[in-house]
């Protein structure tokens, strides 16, 4: 403990990484004050707040920090600029343009990021319609004084420019705080509705439903399912690399092993996200169009707890997994990298060898680790079915549980390296693997690495 302590002490004394911390709280703190206000016209008191809070909508609630349902400016959240970041992605895929763009170093990801804003404006615009057509009744929780025309109007243009400020603030706080600025915006959402879901559990247990021991059962349950999760986010599969000696002058370089890290979950977060945000999709659908609300396909692909959406999800983030790592981990360039610098993998031939062995190791691992991410995006409607709340069950797993993972054990890596380049001792002792080299990546923008 009182090493904990002299840590804490030691982050305080760095100047740099003392104001990076100052002004991501700040900005954070903006864009929680942000998140109470009511769009203009809006009665308050008229607001149910168990509005939009059920199935998929929940999850969009969660992520927006409660907003969603408090018809908040910052009621869209940051999850359109998710889903522009992964349209301009597959469009690197697919059309010469863009994957052009994407091999021109500075000045590509420049014109990329600009495309995604663009159609981030667009598809703001569109679920701002929706949601303002759906989620309020203009004739009982609009002042009388502004007409219809006019509220929605003025609603889709704060809305829009709503989800604009909150994705600049997640720039401001990559460029200017610590960590990733989206993907600590998603997490301060899911974390300030943690305090309720944990209260309302509790009064529902110990008021006869279960009872106390079957809370603190959940929690056990919940704190195994959070330990099982870092061990797989931070489980790697070091690669050795052997380098020729080398003498300069009097001195010997070279000649020792080193190793390369290959994460078992290389991706990360993002390929959940990315399904996620396309699961949205099914929940717009009958609130554009209202006549195919009774469509059973639909209805069972919105639904939260189905089978049918469980299976879709699970195969979108296990595509997405292999997708993500194949867009940001390329094997070419790590053996070109290691060639040029007079290493080699014992056994195996410099070059093309070594890039398709590199790429069988990804290949393998990648599996266990994609099933992984489904595997835990499906437990919070099993742990529904058996009787937890639907607000509660969100953090035994899916979403929300591997973005604060993650999200956290990145923002501590980001302050490690802080601290041990200024030879102090880190905060984590498991994130220093001697040898370790870096993981070179695919030239090209990526959308927001959580």
């Amino acid at each position: 403990m009182k090493k904990f302590f002299e840590t804490l002490s030691n982050i305080w004394k760095i100047e740099d990484l003392r104001v990076r911390i100052i002004n991501t709280l700040l900005f954070l703190l903006i864009y929680r004050m942000g998140s109470f206000v009511v769009l203009p016209g809006v009665i308050y008191g008229t607001l149910n707040p168990q509005n939009g809070t059920a199935g998929l909508l929940g999850m969009l609630n969660m992520f927006a920090g409660g907003s969603f349902s408090r018809a908040s400016i910052f009621a869209l959240g940051v999850m359109p600029y998710i889903s522009a970041s992964i349209v301009v992605q597959l469009l690197g895929i697919a059309v010469p343009y863009f994957t052009k763009l994407q091999k021109e170093g500075e000045s590509g990801r420049n014109k990329l990021n600009q495309w995604t804003r663009y159609l981030t404006i667009a598809i703001t615009a569109v679920q701002a319609v929706a949601y303002v057509r759906s989620q309020i009744d203009v004739t009982k929780q609009v002042s009388p004084e502004i007409s219809a025309f006019a509220f929605n109007l003025m609603s889709v243009v704060i809305l829009t420019a709503g989800t604009l400020f909150v994705m600049w603030l997640g720039e401001k706080i990559t460029d200017k705080g610590i960590g990733n600025g989206i993907s600590l915006i998603i997490m301060v959402g899911i974390i300030a509705q943690l305090p309720g879901a944990l209260s309302s559990e509790f009064v529902v247990r110990t008021t006869g439903h279960g009872g106390l021991f079957t809370f603190i059962v959940e929690l056990l349950f919940l704190i195994g399912v959070v330990m099982f999760t870092i061990l797989i986010v931070q489980g790697t599969r070091k690669v050795a690399v052997q380098y020729a000696k080398r003498i300069v002058g009097n001195k010997q370089y070279g000649g020792v092993r080193q190793y390369i890290p290959l994460k078992v979950n290389a991706a990360g977060v993002m390929p959940i996200i990315f399904a996620q945000a396309l699961m949205f999709i099914p929940a717009y659908i009958p609130q554009l169009f209202p006549s195919s609300a009774s469509n059973p396909i639909v209805m069972s692909m919105a639904n939260y707890s189905s089978w049918a959406h469980n299976i879709i999800f699970g195969i979108f983030i296990i595509v997405f997994t292999y997708f993500y790592t194949a867009i940001t981990i390329n094997p070419s360039q790590m053996a070109d990298d290691m060639k040029k610098n007079g290493g080699f993998i014992p056994g195996i031939k410099p070059g093309r060898s070594t890039s398709e062995f590199i790429d069988g190791i990804l290949s393998r691992i990648t599996l266990p680790g994609s099933i992984f991410l489904a595997i835990i995006a499906v437990i919070p409607p099993i742990a529904t079915y058996i009787g937890v709340s639907q607000m509660f069950a969100r953090f035994y797993g899916g979403t929300s549980l591997i973005i604060l993972v993650g999200v956290v054990l990145d923002t501590l890596q980001q302050i490690e390296s802080h601290l041990l380049m200024r030879h102090y001792d880190g905060l984590m002792k498991t994130g220093r693997i001697t040898g370790r080299t870096s993981v070179p990546t695919s030239a090209g923008t990526s959308p927001p690495v959580i």
